[in-house]
C-alpha cells in the first residue's frame, strides 16, 4: 500500500493502521505557536465502527488503503439500510446507516453521490455540497424586518432546522449546504 503524508489526508480517505482499515471522519492541521505542526485525525474503524483519534506530525507517513470510489444513485432507505445503484452496471449496493451517519437526512431519491468501497464493502459516502429543500415552517415576516440582514429559524422538508433570511416564507425552495445545513440562497427553479 502506498504511504502518504498525514497532512495530505482528507475526510473520506481510508488508511491502514496496524493491519486494520480506518476511514477519516475529520482531518485538522494544527499549527501551534511553538513546536511542530501536527495533523489531528478522527477515524472510524471499518470493521466494527469504533471511533478513535490520532495525532501525527505533518511529516509522518501513513499507509493509505486502495479504495474504489464511484458515482452511485440513491434509490431508497429501509430497515436494511440505504440502497444505491451503480448507473453503469445497474448493480445495487446496500449501505449501512452508520456509514452514512447524520448525512442521511439530505439523501433524496435519484441523488448522485460518491461512494467509496473497499473489497466491495461500502465504507464512506460523499454527498453533493448543496441540496435544494423546501421550507415547511417558519415565523411570519414582520413588516420592516427585512431592512436589516436578520435570520429567523425554519424547518425544512427533511426535518432539519436552519436559519433563513427574514423574507423567506413557507413553501419557498432554498439551497442548503449538506455539511452543516446552513442557508445558501433561494433556489433558482
Amino acid at each position: 500500500m502506498p504511504k502518504v503524508l498525514a497532512s495530505s489526508l482528507r475526510k473520506g480517505n481510508v488508511v491502514d493502521l496496524d493491519g486494520k482499515l480506518y476511514v477519516v471522519l475529520t482531518a485538522q492541521s494544527i499549527h501551534p505557536g511553538k513546536g511542530t505542526p501536527v495533523t489531528q485525525l478522527d477515524l472510524r474503524r471499518i470493521a466494527d465502527g469504533v471511533k478513535v483519534s490520532e495525532r501525527y506530525k505533518t511529516t509522518d507517513q501513513v499507509e493509505r488503503a486502495f479504495v474504489d470510489q464511484r458515482e452511485y444513485q440513491f434509490l431508497y432507505g429501509d430497515g436494511e439500510g440505504y440502497h444505491f445503484m451503480n448507473p453503469e452496471s445497474y448493480e445495487q449496493l446496500v449501505v449501512p446507516a452508520d456509514v452514512i451517519g447524520d448525512q442521511a437526512v439530505y439523501l433524496q431519491e435519484g441523488m448522485t453521490v460518491q461512494l467509496s468501497t473497499h473489497n466491495g464493502v461500502p465504507i464512506a459516502i460523499e454527498l453533493p455540497q448543496r441540496v435544494v429543500l423546501e421550507v415547511v415552517e417558519t415565523e411570519p415576516t414582520v413588516k420592516g424586518q427585512t431592512a436589516a440582514s436578520s435570520y429567523k429559524p425554519a424547518v425544512l422538508s427533511n426535518g432539519v432546522r436552519t436559519s433563513v433570511p427574514a423574507h423567506i416564507g413557507p413553501g419557498t425552495r432554498i439551497v442548503v449546504m449538506t455539511a452543516d445545513g446552513s442557508y445558501v440562497e433561494r433556489a433558482k427553479d
